[in-house]
């Protein structure tokens, strides 16, 4: 009989470590991951939701202009939210990103509805030149 493999349940469930217990992502763990689903989500992509995501994927072949910063952060925004009710968005800021022409720096900066506490996330997304 061949060795046996991890069994996978549906959905895909935590399995418990050695000492017993299930870990789950605290609240800001879950609500940065879930952000980050968004923005890389093109609209269409999941089955059940066609219209969920950013879809950010849009704008990759466009120019690194004020303009498409702009569309980007709009974006951005109305895609947090409309799909991330746990937080107020306070700031998206679309940024140039010094001495790489084809590249901008995304900073989100919200606070959870939850607790109030402030957070923040950033990534960086290369366009074209």
């Amino acid at each position: 009989m061949a060795a046996s493999s991890p069994l996978i349940g549906w959905p895909l469930l935590s399995q418990p470590d050695d000492h017993g217990q299930l870990h789950y992502p605290t609240l800001a763990d879950s609500v940065r991951q879930q952000i980050q689903v968004i923005l890389r989500t093109k609209p269409g992509e999941q089955l059940m939701r066609p219209e969920f995501g950013a879809g950010l994927q849009n704008l990759l072949h466009e120019p690194n202009t004020l303009a498409t910063r702009v569309r980007m952060r709009d974006l951005i925004l109305a895609s947090l939210e409309r799909w991330e009710r746990r937080i107020a968005v306070d700031r998206v800021d679309v940024t140039e990103v010094d001495g790489r022409p084809t590249h901008v720096r995304v900073e989100i900066a919200y606070r959870l509805k939850r607790t109030g506490v402030a957070q923040q996330v950033g990534l960086t997304v290369e366009l074209s030149a």
